[in-house]
């Protein structure tokens, strides 16, 4: 069967107001400055450590090894207040899932993955989720998702990884698998200019995101 893995954040949840709430709640008790919801969003996607730094750096707050365990305090509070799965992600999930293995590799930690996941009725879709504290290093290096195919007995053509950054695109790239990029995400809008090499499926919504994996699963058949 083919393998379709997932990122979490922005992909499959729209996690970027708790994340934000909780990078403000951070940066209030230093005393800094409050950033918008968008800008905290465009920071998403390289794991928790690199989210503190770069909001901590646009509020002007000195960074220190204390606060990303703060911050990862703070966000447990918050994991689900108004975090929700995309509109239509389930109905796609559950149209795939009888025609491939389903995955989630994502930069998050993989208990508050799995506690996002689980709270959202999404858990049992997947075989395996793999966050950032696993034994490999954080995308975009492709040792997870190279790991991830070997375990699930997939090969990297019969596999599309489906994300919201150029993080995800990077990811792909070095591992050797197809690609599909969610434009509805919130990491999408810090793509680079020129944004994608033509080499990406791109899905504004999650309907055109289950067309594109129609159309990979056609084939690989």
């Amino acid at each position: 069967m083919a393998l379709i893995v997932f990122d979490l954040d922005g992909t499959l949840i729209d996690s970027r107001k708790d994340l934000a709430d909780s990078a403000n709640q951070l940066i209030h008790e230093l005393g800094g400055p409050q950033l918008p919801e968008e800008a905290i969003g465009q920071m998403v996607g390289e794991g928790a450590a690199v989210l503190v730094r770069r909001a901590l750096a646009a509020a002007r707050v000195p960074e220190t090894s204390a606060w990303l365990p703060r911050f990862l305090d703070i966000y447990d509070d918050r994991l689900l207040m108004h975090t929700r799965a995309y509109d239509g992600i389930t109905d796609v999930l559950q149209a795939v899932r009888p025609h491939a293995r389903l995955a989630v590799l994502t930069n998050k930690p993989a208990r508050p993955s799995d506690r996002i996941l689980v709270g959202l009725g999404l858990r049992e879709v997947f075989e395996e989720v793999i966050g950032a504290d696993g034994p490999w290093p954080r995308k975009p290096d492709p040792a997870s998702l190279l790991a991830m195919i070997e375990r699930l007995r997939a090969t990297q053509e019969t596999t599309l990884l489906v994300g919201d950054s150029i993080i995800d695109r990077e990811t792909a790239a070095r591992a050797s698998v197809r690609c599909s990029l969610a434009a509805y995400g919130f990491g999408y809008a810090s793509l680079p200019p020129g944004r994608t090499t033509g080499d990406e499926w791109i899905a504004n919504t999650p309907s055109e995101l289950l067309d594109v994996i129609e159309r990979f699963l056609r084939l690989n058949a």
